[in-house]
């Protein structure tokens, strides 16, 4: 493990692209290279998945969602990722497999274990080193949303069982995730969230 391919998850309005964006200029300041990258998307075809899938007016089934975010996912992994890390870049990534674990997986019902099943074939082994959780009541990020997408739309209850799923997952995989207090001025978890990073890479 090269405790360079961070992803940063939580709930939503957990203020995951900020932070991210952050700690990529941290990365940046230090001279080392960097790509900052958002699931869905990050690819031509990823990006116009990622219209479907947020996209309000969309009707589509728990398991074609899954699905689409599988394969969104598969693109950016063999396009993006995989090359960053090969040529020594760090890899910033808005959102993980692990989104897909919590929200389709746990939320949607369709089963943690068969959805990580579906991912991991298209992900080839690649996983995130390394998750920052921005653990946050999924009441007050709701709230902090301005205007929620599809899945942002789904409801407190739908956002709790998804909070739920990030729990159990952190717990079960602690030498992969890192679980931020994200109440706190961003600042701080912003602070909080390097700090906690470098640390975990120097114990590799």
């Amino acid at each position: 493990m090269s405790g360079r391919y961070v992803a940063f998850e939580g709930v939503e309005g957990a203020g995951k692209s900020t932070v991210a964006a952050r700690i990529a200029e941290r990365i940046e300041a230090g001279g080392d290279p960097v790509a900052v990258v958002r699931e869905p998307g990050g690819t031509a075809a990823g990006e116009r998945i990622r219209e479907v899938l947020l996209d309000p007016l969309s009707d589509i089934r728990p398991w074609t969602e899954a699905l689409l975010f599988a394969a969104a996912r598969a693109q950016l992994v063999r396009d993006v990722v995989r090359p960053a890390l090969g040529r020594g870049a760090w890899v910033i990534s808005d959102r993980s497999v692990y989104s897909s674990l919590a929200y389709q997986g746990a939320g949607r019902g369709l089963g943690v274990e068969l959805v990580r099943s579906v991912n991991d074939a298209g992900l080839e082994g690649l996983w995130p080193d390394l998750v920052v959780l921005l653990r946050l009541d999924p009441t007050l990020g709701l709230d902090r949303q301005q205007v929620p997408d599809r899945i942002g739309a789904e409801g407190v209850e739908f956002q709790r069982a998804v909070s739920a799923a990030f729990d159990t997952l952190a717990a079960e995989e602690p030498e992969r995730f890192i679980v931020v207090d994200a109440t706190r001025p961003l600042a701080e978890i912003v602070e909080d969230s390097w700090a906690s990073i470098q640390r975990r890479r120097s114990m590799t």
